[in-house]
């Protein structure tokens, strides 16, 4: 069966002056994927993210989205960043209503969705609650039922569970791997944490150091719930640990 390429990034380079941080970047993200993408600190990973979104403007290369020029004016991405996101002014549910509402997505289909990832998350007692009155976790729940609930075509994480404890993390990793095989929504997932990339991802794809190109993309077909004590799982995180290295 030939699987759809979602994202196609071809000869991606990107410079800040003189400075060299993307070198000719290729690579494809199939429909459905949850890439995860792990590389040395400072190599440039949210600089990546940055250009899928035109954030930053790209020096050379092109990022094709269903097979034309990305564009987040016309496709449907969703991005949740490192640290909270909400805004404090707006309830639980007016925050997950924010996507929609800036769509313009009808009255009746808007409230059924934010309802339906509310509840996803576990946060529907909480939807006339103020971002100041929920913890961390729960932040993070608000901006993942934002974003799933805008229905994206591609979602965009930028090490989103970076500042939680381990068992927090370890609950939202799950929560996401249950939205996505359930959505069935392409994920770009950038992480530090080797550990999150060979739990989460179908896919690993591991970045060099400065000037960042790719150095290799792991498939990774073990079977969810993922045990992180398991030989297979060790024996995968060491090869990527081994892969990151500097040298």
């Amino acid at each position: 069966m030939n699987e759809k390429v979602k994202v196609r990034v071809n000869h991606l380079t990107k410079k800040f002056g003189n400075l060299l941080v993307l070198n000719d970047v290729s690579f494809n993200v199939n429909d459905g994927d949850l890439l995860c993408v792990v590389g040395p600190t400072g190599c440039g990973k949210t600089t990546f993210l940055n250009s899928l979104t035109k954030i930053y403007d790209i020096t050379a290369g092109e990022i094709l989205l269903n097979e034309e020029p990305v564009n987040p004016k016309k496709h449907n991405i969703a991005y949740i960043f490192q640290g909270n996101s909400t805004m404090p002014w707006l309830t639980v549910e007016q925050n997950v209503s924010f996507g929609l509402d800036i769509k313009g997505i009808p009255e009746a289909k808007k409230k059924k969705l934010v309802i339906k990832y509310l509840e996803i998350v576990g946060l529907i007692k909480y939807k006339n609650y103020y971002p100041k009155q929920l913890s961390a976790s729960m932040l993070q729940r608000v901006s993942i039922a934002r974003a799933f609930a805008t229905e994206p075509e591609l979602l965009l994480m930028d090490e989103p569970y970076g500042q939680l404890d381990i068992e927090l993390r370890f609950k939202l990793e799950d929560e996401l791997v249950k939205l996505w095989q359930m959505t069935k929504t392409t994920v770009i997932f950038i992480t530090h944490n080797i550990e999150e990339a060979v739990y989460l991802g179908n896919k690993i794809m591991i970045l060099t150091n400065k000037p960042t190109t790719v150095k290799k993309v792991i498939s990774n077909d073990m079977s969810r719930p993922r045990d992180i004590a398991a030989p297979e799982f060790i024996k995968l995180r060491n090869e990527v640990t081994e892969l990151i290295k500097w040298w």
